[in-house]
């Protein structure tokens, strides 16, 4: 395979950073609950300084792509690369909704991070506004695992089926 049909080792850096900190965050979201009330500063101060974090590598990758990432062609013609198309950007999307809600949630509950002390609220008291925003950050969250378990399960499906390539875009040398 050659350099130019593979993504630039950059592309391919920010990619796999973003799954691996949205899958940690999701874990961590899925068990904060588990966490006696005291003891769940730290998963929630985990899951907001990732989150941070996220916002950093999202940034960066947008920048990246836009600017000097390696643009490679659909994978597929037709509806089928259309759709992946698609998919592509409503994980963009996806990651952005997650993303702003997610600040957003923050600053209306304003968590001690870390034992570290409190940003004041931007609501404080409105329970009913902290309790829809988490219940959209949490749909937004699970759609974009959703999706983004079908963008994994496409691209095994190019692996282990077509055995075209794809996947070997995203993981090549």
């Amino acid at each position: 395979m050659s350099d130019f049909q593979t993504y630039d080792d950059r592309t391919k850096l920010w990619h796999w950073l973003s799954a691996g900190v949205i899958v940690a965050m999701y874990l961590i979201a899925q068990i904060i609950d588990f966490f006696p009330r005291p003891m769940r500063v730290w998963p929630i101060s985990t899951h907001v300084a990732l989150g941070l974090t996220l916002v950093v590598i999202y940034v960066a990758r947008i920048q990246w792509r836009l600017t000097k990432g390696r643009k490679l062609p659909a994978a597929d013609a037709g509806l089928i690369g259309l759709a992946g198309t698609a998919a592509h950007y409503g994980l963009y999307a996806l990651i952005a909704a997650v993303l702003v809600l997610g600040v957003y949630l923050e600053a209306i509950r304003a968590d001690n991070l870390f034992t570290l002390g409190r940003l004041p609220s931007i609501a404080p008291g409105n329970t009913d506004l902290r309790h829809s925003i988490n219940e959209w950050h949490g749909l937004a969250a699970n759609s974009l695992l959703i999706l983004a378990g079908l963008h994994a399960t496409a691209a095994l499906y190019h692996r282990f089926v077509r055995h075209d390539g794809v996947l070997a875009r995203m993981l090549g040398r």
